[in-house]
């Protein structure tokens, strides 16, 4: 691991690193439709440092989906109002070196204010040019109580996707507002970066994590709980069908007044992207929650959505090893459900349907990109399980189309184009606002839907795999040994599961089925009884 410290290191790391990517691939790199490898995919994590759990499921996660792992570490000194806690603010910076070492992160990105041009002044002091996010997104909540902390961190934050150019950055959903304005300021921009939110990470009492729970006294930490009690109170009124604003905030208050020296600043209930103030919460709503305890400032918030609204079913996601019988099971699931089966397959098959539909050379990359970005793929239930989906691009029914011979040679080649593999993650999780579906991959719980409400790893040993590879094969007229299908499976397990991008591993909440002696049947079975329990408790 290098500590940086320079922004001329920075880049000259940078520039090797990627073309270093460029000179050779990896040796375990399949280009097929299931595997698609980014050469160059960078993941920042920007911090303030002091470094804890919180920022460890950010690296975690940046690690699984990128192939260098950048931690920057800066106490801003824009975000900080004349009389905040800048000059206290915690610099652990050697035990943030070790705690990065162990987490595997690739390089810390760690310059002084100088080094990239912002003198130690706040924002209402400096003269350095500024980013300035919509009024009505930073006057708001905590903006109203720290004006300039947001154009502090804009400023910041623009400063450090330029210098390092990541594919993708990692924010926690604790700072619900924060995370709100950076999207909305990648999405002005035009930014190419994608931002990857991440759960609140909790002690087991339910206090959100922050550098700043360091300033509080173990009294003050325990009283400080009651600011998630309140938001759970919150939560179960909203389960119990209450959706307007004022009972919501209500509830919240009413639990955080028992700990009579809690000062709170707000609660307000917003929409998490927009933070427009809501009246009552229609689709979805962000409880926000500002308060002080001592000297220390507190923020905390939850998201309030339906999920068995009628309007909006859960994400079942599968993830497994390669010939756990992932994609069986999952057709089967979403005929019994009368889910949505997506088919990712069918969508790069449907991509290479449409690129020699419109005579587009198969290494022309640019033109391939622009289709991917601008076509609508529509995947919608049928009635059989040999073709549960019928598949349409443009309005065009292609669901036989997609099966041609010609299409098969192809699509591993336009599969391996990392723009049709963002346009295609993009619609799906636009498709997973929407829920109602079954998704199966190696990937899909940990990257694609990492908030699926339902989460399975289904699995089995090596060697019942290969016995259920060899039926296959056998009804198609070849004959191979177990012992050869075992080694072939063992290798394909070591090579996903220790992928630089999105390697297979089980989600931290996924369930795992072991399916060892059952039939694809009998785990569909299990997977839906699992679901309607859980749908009992919703």
């Amino acid at each position: 691991m290098r500590v940086l410290t320079t922004v001329a290191a920075l880049r000259c790391y940078l520039h090797q690193r990627r073309w270093n990517s460029h000179l050779r691939l990896p040796e375990d790199i399949e280009l097929d439709e299931e595997t698609i490898w980014y050469p160059t995919a960078v993941g920042l994590v920007p911090t303030m440092g002091s470094l804890h759990q919180g920022h460890l499921s950010l690296i975690e996660r940046a690690k699984q989906e990128n192939s260098t792992v950048i931690v920057s570490i800066f106490v801003n000194p824009l975000q900080f109002g004349p009389n905040e806690d800048y000059q206290r603010y915690p610099r652990t910076l050697e035990q943030d070196r070790q705690f990065c070492e162990q987490a595997g992160v690739d390089v810390i990105f760690a310059p002084t204010p100088e080094e990239i041009g912002v003198p130690g002044k706040n924002i209402e002091a400096t003269q350095v040019t500024q980013v300035i996010p919509p009024s009505d997104m930073i006057c708001n909540l905590c903006g109203k109580f720290r004006p300039g902390h947001f154009q502090g961190v804009a400023t910041i934050v623009t400063k450090l996707f330029n210098l390092v150019q990541p594919d993708r950055a990692y924010f926690g959903q604790k700072d619900g507002q924060q995370l709100a304005i950076i999207k909305r300021l990648v999405a002005d921009l035009n930014l190419p970066v994608e931002i990857v939110a991440c759960p609140t990470v909790r002690e087991v009492s339910g206090l959100a994590l922050s550098s700043r729970n360091q300033y509080l006294t173990a009294t003050e930490k325990e009283q400080a709980t009651v600011l998630f009690k309140g938001l759970r109170q919150a939560e179960a009124a909203f389960r119990a069908g209450v959706r307007d604003s004022g009972e919501l905030i209500a509830l919240a208050r009413q639990e955080i007044a028992k700990v009579s020296n809690i000062s709170l600043e707000y609660i307000e209930l917003v929409e998490p992207n927009t933070l427009m103030f809501l009246e009552k919460v229609e689709d979805e709503g962000m409880l926000a929650i500002a308060a002080r305890l001592g000297s220390t400032r507190l923020i905390d918030n939850t998201i309030l959505s339906d999920v068995n609204d009628g309007l909006r079913q859960p994400i079942i996601a599968i993830d497994g090893p390669a010939g756990a019988g992932k994609s069986t099971v999952a057709r089967q699931v979403a005929h019994q459900l009368g889910l949505v089966y997506l088919d990712t397959g069918a969508m790069y098959r449907a991509i290479t349907w449409l690129v020699l539909e419109q005579g587009i050379a198969i290494d022309d990359d640019c033109a391939i990109a622009e289709l991917a970005t601008r076509c609508k793929i529509e995947l919608t239930p049928s009635q059989s399980l040999q073709s549960p989906v019928r598949v349409q691009i443009n309005d065009v029914d292609v669901t036989q189309k997609i099966r041609t011979t010609e299409v098969t040679s192809l699509v591993s080649a336009i599969a391996a184009q990392s723009a049709v593999r963002q346009a295609l993650v993009q619609q799906q999780q636009s498709w997973g606002q929407r829920g109602g579906l079954v998704a199966e991959g190696r990937d899909i719980g940990t990257h694609v839907f990492p908030n699926a409400e339902i989460k399975i790893f289904l699995t089995a040993s090596v060697g019942e795999r290969a016995r259920r590879r060899q039926q296959d094969f056998q009804k198609t007229g070849s004959m191979l040994s177990l012992e050869q299908l075992e080694r072939e499976i063992a290798e394909r397990d070591l090579k996903d599961s220790t992928r630089k991008i999105s390697p297979l591993q089980k989600a931290a909440d996924a369930i795992e089925l072991q399916t060892d002696g059952l039939t694809a049947s009998e785990v569909a079975a299990q997977i839906v009884n699992h679901y309607n329990q859980r749908l009992s408790h919703w």
